[in-house]
């Protein structure tokens, strides 16, 4: 038998069995088991057979291990982060008592994340309403589009099919991408795509009047096509798009109108990378992003994003996780299938490769990073620089995080001539100083949350919280 005790895997059965809109029922005959049986799996009450394990898997088109590890592991994370604040410094919460709350009450669990999100808001002094018909605070909102897009791999079949109809009579028009998205729009929106001076603050502006649809012409082609595939989304998959919002769990407020951005532009990636060859580039070039990026006239941001997103059950990549992150720290975007747990309150390990990419910008920084629970990642991580093209022109810096358990490195073409089984080529790493054990770390920023010190003046240890014997 499969033991299960600390990474229960019903929860994630049930949300994959929903996400493809199947019952129980068809989901157990598609099994050979009884839906009786399948009910007392998805709430932990009956171990996993490995046959049954392997069976489950592979109808899902995942693998066995990211089934069994599945979104407990990031809830125990997230959990242990927020009781990792110093309010709860005196409650004497256990890391047992958390990973029992996630396993045993995962709704429970969640609106304590919430209340706790909550808590921040209030105490960072940004007043949060009660009334549902008032939007909610931004940032909460985009901590939801981050579960959001967790709870649903990243994948969403019914925006992959709208793209494939639109990239057919697009791709049958015989001219070239740029110049075939642009008659598409006229063809069937009566959109005329002009470039234009617009605003430094705006980057695409639709004049209704003239029916014209504005690109600024400061922006990089890349840029550019993806605003154009992207407006192309939000008129040609509204209906899939608002469906999938109408079944989602979004909080009303801000959330919907930010997930339909998001959704629109998982649009344009499908459109402008489709699956099933950019799935097969990517298993060609060995995840080579730059020369992807070539091949699909993308860029690096871009062609990143889109290998998070091939899910597809019997045809997918490799299981990612991304994050990106500003030169302060501050994590804007977070998602992971790896199993890699990325913080949800506040900046990650500064031993992280995410963070040393802005020593050595716009190179591929690599890295094996060890978490504190010994499980390995290869990730890689490099900087982007994002402003227009103008002189003088404000840059933003931001670094790109990616990567993948490390059974999977072989597959990237980044871990050729390393030895992924090297101890001295490991980095030690953690989900952030509050709950983080390695107390010998020199770059701790703050203590764990239940340190306690025993400072010996005759000792000065390179870090403060390290034991001392």
């Amino acid at each position: 038998m499969v033991e299960t005790a600390e990474s229960q895997v019903g929860g994630r059965i049930k949300r994959l069995r929903r996400q493809r809109h199947l019952n129980q029922a068809d989901l157990a005959q598609a099994l050979g088991i009884s839906s009786s049986y399948l009910n007392l799996i998805e709430h932990n009450r009956r171990k996993l057979t490995v046959p049954l394990l392997f069976s489950i898997a592979g109808y899902f088109g995942v693998e066995p291990g990211e089934l069994v590890d599945g979104d407990e592991g990031r809830l125990v994370g997230d959990l242990m982060e927020a009781f990792g604040d110093d309010i709860f410094a005196d409650s004497d919460v256990t890391n047992l008592e958390i990973r029992d709350l996630a396993q045993a009450n995962p709704a429970a669990a969640r609106a304590v994340l919430k209340l706790y999100d909550r808590y921040r808001l209030a105490t960072a002094g940004t007043p949060v309403s009660r009334n549902q018909n008032e939007a909610e605070p931004f940032h909460l909102a985009t901590d939801a589009i981050s579960d959001f897009l967790q709870v649903n791999a990243n994948h969403f079949p019914a925006l992959e099919e709208a793209a494939e109809r639109v990239r057919a009579d697009i791709d049958n028009a015989g001219d070239s991408f740029d110049a075939a998205i642009r008659a598409y729009l006229f063809n069937v929106f009566g959109l005329e795509v002009r470039l234009a001076s617009l605003p430094h603050s705006i980057a695409r502006q639709l004049d209704p009047a003239r029916r014209h649809l504005l690109v600024s012409d400061l922006l990089p082609p890349q840029t550019a096509n993806f605003l154009l595939a992207q407006h192309l989304g939000q008129l040609a998959a509204e209906a899939e798009i608002g469906e999938i919002i109408a079944q989602s769990d979004l909080p009303e407020g801000d959330a919907p109108l930010l997930a339909r951005n998001v959704l629109s532009a998982y649009f344009a990636a499908a459109l402008i990378m489709p699956y099933a060859p950019f799935l097969r580039a990517c298993r060609d070039y060995r995840y080579d992003i730059d020369r992807l990026g070539r091949r699909f006239g993308a860029s690096f941001e871009q062609i990143c994003h889109r290998m998070t997103t091939l899910q597809r059950k019997g045809a997918s990549g490799i299981p990612l996780h991304l994050v990106r992150t500003d030169i302060a720290g501050n994590i804007s975007k977070r998602f992971s299938l790896s199993g890699i747990h990325i913080p949800r309150h506040s900046g990650a390990c500064p031993r992280w490769n995410v963070y040393a990419a802005f020593l050595a910008p716009e190179r591929i920084n690599v890295q094996l990073s060890q978490m504190p629970d010994g499980q390995r990642y290869f990730c890689i991580a490099r900087t982007i620089t994002k402003g227009d093209y103008r002189y003088n022109a404000p840059r933003r810096y931001l670094s790109i995080g990616l990567g993948c358990a490390i059974h999977h490195a072989r597959e990237m073409i980044y871990s050729d001539g390393m030895d992924l089984t090297s101890d001295l080529q490991t980095v030690p790493i953690g989900v952030g100083c509050r709950i983080c054990p390695r107390l010998e770390c020199g770059q701790r920023a703050h203590p764990p949350a239940d340190h306690r010190f025993r400072l010996d003046d005759n000792i000065r240890p390179e870090s403060l919280y390290a034991r001392m014997s």
